[in-house]
Formats: structure tokens, sequence, C-alpha cells
């Protein structure tokens, strides 16, 4: 096992990491800009270090601080959390070159589910749909991308090859729009991810999220923790998660969770993972990426099948192998979950600042995961999550029940939050029917206007 772990990241997710490692027994590094100095994961870190100025490029996304402080902690092993460098084979190298544990996928395995384009045609070459596209397209002249185009149809997205979080996609409605559309696509991917590859896929209009947990150890065994329906979006981001999805059967669910189990296999995948699919109308389910990290609404698996997936990273990168086959796997009752933002729940503009009061619910079937405290500050240079709200229930009216009371005692003052839009959205008719899409929240608020 790890003498030490370092934990590349910050908030919430740092919190999750360190409460997976105190339960093992593995002393912790927090690492923090001088932003987060007064942040949670600082004080409840066994040792921590400050990496940089404020801004995540000088600090969070700075391989040379970051090594430089598991090496003078003298770490032998590293968390990546979600976001920041959780997707970066490079990083994954840099750690392996310097003899310390990168929690997570080995690098070749990031490199090639983290290019959408050879994700795609690796996961197709193993019989699982895609939706219809291109690879990295022809580029040479205006004609060639627009003829590319025009073969896959529209409406379409422009997606980066090296996307994720809702950043580098739009959606191109007709011919009109897209020349111009692929230029300011190709510049945010080259801002966000450093390559300004992209490639072209057909829209599917209000489709269900679907996505599949997946556990992977060295030794070759894979199983998977069932779905979760993340349909409930906004600008293809996530607002709410359920698991099971009201839209599939058990039967489904299993079909096509031991055919992702089989591909998984095949490219030889290690660690935690998410597939994530498309459903259309008629039930017809397409393969779109795949996440090669922990998941920001991991917690909904975790309720209903009781296992610590953080922790079973930490188990899976130290050699062990999975203490459990898929038969073994019991799925359990409801769970739901809402990310609460520093958001206005009407505009959704940014709302930093200092929270005065702050009151986080409890009672039966109810988690929070948050870095939030009276007094702490919302900082502008980061992601605006303050907390998840998980709800479980043994069935979905139960979950959605406590979901409510938890939502009428979560009180966060000071900023705006997004805590009224959830109490909205879990109330309304189509989300009590389970009969929703990606365009929920966009039929929403057409209701308002």
């Amino acid at each position: 096992m790890f003498k030490k772990i370092l934990i590349a990241n910050r908030g919430e997710i740092a919190l999750r990491i360190i409460a997976a490692c105190k339960e093992l027994g593995i002393p912790t590094v927090a690492i923090y800009s001088e932003a987060d100095r007064d942040l949670l994961h600082v004080r409840f870190s066994d040792e921590a270090v400050c990496i940089g100025p404020a801004r995540s490029h000088e600090s969070y996304l700075n391989i040379p601080s970051i090594i430089s402080a598991a090496e003078i902690t003298n770490v032998d092993a590293i968390h990546p959390g979600y976001g920041y460098l959780a997707e970066s084979a490079y990083f994954a190298e840099v750690c392996d070159t310097c003899g310390i544990q990168f929690i997570g996928p080995p690098a070749s395995i990031i490199r090639l589910m983290g290019d959408k384009a050879k994700a795609r045609k690796t996961i197709q070459s193993l019989g699982i749909p895609t939706v219809p596209g291109t690879g990295i397209i022809n580029q040479e002249t205006v004609e060639d991308t627009v003829f590319q185009a025009r073969q896959v149809g529209f409406p379409l997205m422009i997606k980066a090859v090296a996307g994720g979080g809702g950043k580098g996609m739009r959606i191109i409605r007709n011919e009109d729009e897209f020349s111009d559309s692929l230029s300011l696509v190709q510049l945010e991917a080259q801002n966000a991810f450093g390559s300004s590859d992209v490639y072209l896929e057909r829209y599917l209009e209000n489709p269900r999220h679907i996505e599949f947990q997946i556990l992977a150890d060295e030794q070759g065994n894979v199983v998977h923790l069932g779905e979760r329906d993340c349909s409930i979006q906004r600008n293809h981001q996530k607002l709410i998660e359920e698991s099971p999805s009201p839209c599939m059967s058990h039967k489904k669910v299993m079909e096509l969770g031991n055919q992702v189990v089989h591909a998984m296999k095949k490219i030889g995948y290690q660690n935690a993972g998410t597939i994530e699919f498309l459903f259309d109308e008629s039930g017809n389910y397409y393969f779109i990426e795949m996440n090669t990290r922990i998941q920001v609404e991991h917690p909904v698996t975790e309720m209903i099948t009781g296992i610590d997936i953080v922790k079973q990273q930490i188990l899976i990168s130290a050699g062990q192998p999975l203490s459990y086959s898929q038969e073994n796997i019991i799925f359990s009752g409801h769970s739901i979950e809402c990310r609460i933002n520093a958001e206005s729940p009407d505009s959704f503009t940014p709302s930093p600042g200092r929270i005065h009061s702050y009151h986080a619910p409890g009672g039966p079937g109810i988690r929070v995961d948050s870095a939030a405290y009276p007094d702490c500050v919302i900082s502008p240079y980061y992601d605006s999550l303050i907390a998840k709200l998980i709800a479980h229930g043994n069935d979905r009216s139960e979950a959605i029940a406590r979901l409510n009371r938890a939502l009428d005692t979560f009180v966060v003052e000071g900023i705006e939050t997004t805590l009224p839009l959830h109490k909205r959205l879990i109330n309304d008719s189509t989300f009590i029917s389970g009969q929703y899409g990606t365009s929920f929240l966009e039929n929403i608020f057409r209701k308002s206007v």
C-alpha cells in the first residue's frame, strides 16, 4: 500500500479523497493556490504545500510545481481527482518518470480514450455503435470541411477531440452557420486544451444521456456498477444525475453493461472510468465518449452499490485485485444528485463571494459532499460548484421526497446559488414522470416566458 498520497486538486473532491485515504490509513498531502490557503482540504490533510498564485495555470495545472511538492513531501502516489490534470496523459507519464504512482489509468489508455476521434474508432471496432460522424476533419480547404459536414448531415455538432466539461462543443443547425462556427470551436479548443483538432458528429434532438461506471484492476478483472442518467444539463454541463435511469429496464442495463465490460477488457482498461452514451427516442444507443477518471457524480453510484469508488481507485493503483465479481454487486434503491453552484438560478451568472451563513441538510438518506463552510469565500478563479446534494431512497419517489426535504433545509446565504432552480426542477411534472431528455432545462425556461 502507498505510504503517502498527494492530492492534485482542491475543494470537495480533495476532501473526498482525504476521507478515503483516512479509512485506508494513508497520510495525505494537499496542494493549494494562494487563493485557497483557508480551504478545508488544506486544514484536514496531514500536510499542505502552496504551489502558486490563484490562476489555475500557475497552480493546479502547474506540473513542475506539483511534482516538486510531491518530491519534497516524499509521496509515492498522486490522486488527480477530476478536472485539471485528471485526464492528462502527459502528467501521468511525468509521474511515472519520477517514480510516483498516478492513481488512474496508464498514460497510453488516457491518450487513446481521451482522443475522442480515436476512442470512437476503437469502440466501433468492438461492436458498440457510435453517433454518425467523422474522424479529425480534413481542413485543407473550406470546401473539404463543408463536404464532410454534408456527409454527416445537419443538425450536427462540432466537437474538440480533446474536449470535456462542455467546452469545445457547438450545435450547428444549417450549412450557413458552419464555417464561422468551426473557427470559433477550434479557437476555444486551442485555448482550453492546447489542441485545435475537432471532429463532426450528428446531433440527436432531446436524447437521454446515460453513462456506465466501471472499475478494472491490473489483473484484467472488470465490473460495471450500473448506469447513471445525466440527461438534465445546461450547455452540456450536468445539473442532476440519478440511478437507476427511469427509462431503462434492469435487463437492458445488464445487457449494455456486459458490452461495456467486454470492451474495457479488450482495450486493457485499468482503474475507474465512465463510458457515456446517447439514447434516441426509439431506444437506439450510441457511444459518445469515455472519461478516464472519477466523475463528479460518482456518489450516485456509491449510494446504490455501497462501493467506495475512490477507495477502489487507490487499491487498484496499489496493485490489488478487485475483491468482488459482477455477480457480487447488489443494486439497492434509488439515488439522485443535485449540483449546487454559485450562480444565479435564473441567468446562471457566476456569483462568487463570501458565504455568510451555511447549513447542510442531514437526516435519513441524505449525503452532502462539499468544502463550503460559514465565512468561506467562493473564488472567481475556479469552478462554481459549492456542494453536491445526494438523496437515496428505497425507490425513486422516496428519493425525490428526501431530496425535497433536504433542499428545504439547505442554507447558503451571502451569494446566489442554484438551490431554487433544483427545487423547481425536481417538482416539475416531466421530471417526476421520468420522461425527460437533454432538452428538459431548455423546456423549463421556455415555460416561464
